[in-house]
């Protein structure tokens, strides 16, 4: 329905999960009888979740499913879409990436257990299914295209064939379709395989995630936690959310006093014992609260201990003492909705306030309420109910906390190198390896690739396997005559890209010549360009026109101080034996017999050396050497 849309805006984050669950019978049921049918539905599928959520604590929203179009409200909507009636649920999973996956789970099962029950599930990233099988999807899938095509029956992924490149599917025509031809919609067998094992492991995975530990905490906190434990999760959020008016609360501590403290076992999820674990906080002494010393053993348990204390003491201040409903007539979300019903004649024109007008705001209160995208209940409420109805005997508390087992092994909380790579190994697989004496060659061949407008690219390559590029000064005449004739006609500039790289190339060889060495130079040597640059000059200023003679030679004699300033500079530096030097050989004497002294830097060595010590220099982590040699397909590894 667009007003349900318009005012799931405003609760709504961008970390939520939609779910709908069909009933391949009540396509073509009539009203009454896909009401009676949902209804049932509603009641198996609340008893199978139930079983296979037990013990699974939230992270935000729990698991929860209402019917829709299946009253006298308008239909909801999706995409101008009237969806057939259904069951629909929407789950905040905050932190906790795992709880969407859970729900995955969920459905799976559930449309396994259930005969011709069908699925889907979308979250704010749209198919997110298809993002986890992204290495498998056939080649039409893009995420364009995909929007209601995937679905799940029978415990399997189902997607929708596109037959035209324009073709969009409406969820009725999937879902017949899938009635109709189960075969034909059933997904590859390696799509299957990527999401079965992405939710591997549940149920037995629920307990693994969990992690039980000891805290020092105030008997009513203790009593909570031990009459319903998924109050852990709000608790915890509202500690790590805190703000400083949150924190006022924490100053007086009205609820939960720091006197009545207890030795208790807590569980919480992995998830919410980090969030817990790596959030600081030192308490006001003058409020009670005294913390051991970080060395002292008992530390960790009083630090959680204040911390979920100071949660529930902050969920108790949010609440009013109200269920909300005094809040709902100035809430934004149910204007909005409210309007929508409005504008589609559901209040059939009737004066506002009068007995009818009345009525039919009611239910529509109601259906708002009930339809999950008004806030749920406030937990600081649902706390303060049960704190003044639970019967707290301190002293049987303490003598249960001095009997604890120990708390669980964190030692989870740190990954090792080894681990990691071994993770990232089995999800992304391996990269080919390569020696460090392959890296001069791998630069070389990465430096010799044709670089474009949007980055390098692979070149042509002769039957040797060597690069091949354009010569210097050279144009593709057939090329160059089509584009200056067709570019004549249409009155255009028109750019020769291998020329412009030729030319480029020219300019930068003119200003870093080739090597040469001069018998006369004097300081470090870097004055040899000199001469080179003046016979470069000299040859140019032959072939140009007077005019242009004049702006030549003022650019040389800036280019000749600028070097001579080099010189200067470098002259009294040690710069030059940093330099790793070739070994000396009988042609490469000869070739410089006349140079007394002459040692050749060994390019590649240097190169290979300062690449080496960058990557040591980044302990495993990105930098600068990871960061070249990973597009080049070269990957170090400490041995």
């Amino acid at each position: 329905m667009a007003c349900v849309r318009d005012a799931l805006e405003n609760v709504r984050a961008d970390d939520f999960v939609e779910y709908f669950l069909f009933s391949l019978d009540t396509l073509t049921a009539g009203d009454d009888a896909s009401a009676t049918q949902l209804k049932r539905l509603h009641a198996q599928v609340s008893d199978l979740v139930s079983r296979h959520g037990n013990n699974y604590i939230w992270q935000k929203d729990e698991f929860n499913l209402i019917t829709r179009n299946v009253s006298s409200l308008p239909p909801v909507m999706d995409n101008e879409e009237s969806l057939p009636p259904h069951m629909y649920g929407v789950t905040h999973y905050g932190d906790n990436i795992e709880d969407e996956w859970f729900i995955v789970y969920l459905l799976m099962q559930l449309t396994k257990s259930v005969p011709k029950l069908v699925a889907r599930i979308v979250d704010t990233d749209g198919e997110f299914l298809l993002i986890e099988a992204a290495n498998h999807l056939p080649k039409w899938a893009s995420p364009e295209v995909c929007d209601k095509r995937v679905y799940m029956y029978n415990g399997e992924v189902h997607m929708i064939p596109m037959e035209d490149e324009d073709e969009n599917v409406t969820v009725s025509e999937a879902l017949n379709m899938i009635k109709s031809n189960p075969e034909l919609t059933r997904a590859s067998p390696e799509v299957q395989d990527a999401i079965q094992s992405r939710i591997k492991g549940y149920p037995d995975k629920i307990l693994e995630l969990l992690h039980q530990t000891i805290a020092y905490v105030p008997a009513g906190v203790a009593a909570l936690l031990k009459e319903r434990p998924s109050l852990i999760a709000p608790a915890v959020t509202a500690f790590c959310h805190r703000d400083p008016i949150d924190m006022r609360a924490c100053r007086a501590m009205r609820y939960f006093p720091p006197e009545t403290r207890v030795m208790t076992q807590v569980k919480m999820t992995r998830c919410l014992y980090a969030m817990l674990l790596h959030h600081k906080y030192s308490p006001d002494r003058r409020t009670g609260w005294h913390l051991p010393p970080p060395t002292s053993p008992e530390y960790l348990a009083h630090s959680i201990g204040v911390k979920l204390a100071c949660g529930f003491e902050i969920l108790v201040s949010q609440c009013k003492g109200n269920d909300g409903s005094a809040d709902l007539l100035n809430d934004r979300g149910w204007l909005r909705y409210k309007q929508s019903l409005t504008d589609k004649g559901y209040f059939k024109g009737l004066l506002e306030g009068s007995q009818e007008y009345k009525r039919l705001e009611k239910e529509g209160m109601e259906y708002y309420r009930s339809s999950m995208v008004y806030a749920q209940p406030a937990v600081g409420q649902v706390v303060l109910d049960l704190l003044n109805n639970l019967d707290i005997d301190l002293e049987e508390m303490r003598k249960a906390g001095s009997s604890l087992p120990p708390p669980d092994d964190d030692s989870w909380m740190e990954i090792s190198a080894e681990e990691l790579e071994k993770s990232l190994t089995e999800r992304y697989g391996t990269r080919p390896e390569c020696g460090t004496s392959e890296i001069p060659n791998k630069l070389n061949s990465f430096l010799g690739h044709i670089s474009g407008i949007e980055g390098v690219e692979h070149p042509h390559v002769n039957k040797d396997g060597v690069p091949l590029r354009p010569k210097r000064g050279t144009k593709k005449q057939n090329a160059s005559s089509d584009e200056t004739t067709r570019d004549e006609d249409n009155n255009r500039i028109s750019l020769d890209q291998e020329a412009f790289s030729c030319a480029v190339q020219n300019i930068l060889d003119f200003v870093v010549p080739e090597d040469s060495w001069d018998l006369e130079s004097e300081g470090s040597g870097m004055s040899a360009y000199e001469d080179e640059i003046e016979m470069d000059l000299s040859r140019k200023r032959t072939t140009r026109r007077s005019e242009e003679r004049n702006g030549s030679e003022g650019e040389t004699n800036e280019l000749k101080q600028y070097m001579d300033q080099m010189d200067r500079e470098l002259a009294n530096t040690t710069m030059g034996q940093s330099f790793h030097k070739k070994l000396s050989n009988k042609g490469m004497e000869d070739s410089f017999s006349d140079i007394e002294s002459f040692e050749p830097v060994d390019i590649d060595m240097n190169a290979l050396r300062n690449i080496m010590e960058s990557y040591q220099s980044q302990m495993g982590g990105a930098g600068p050497a990871s960061n070249l040699l990973g597009p080049m397909g070269v990957r170090l590894h400490d041995k």
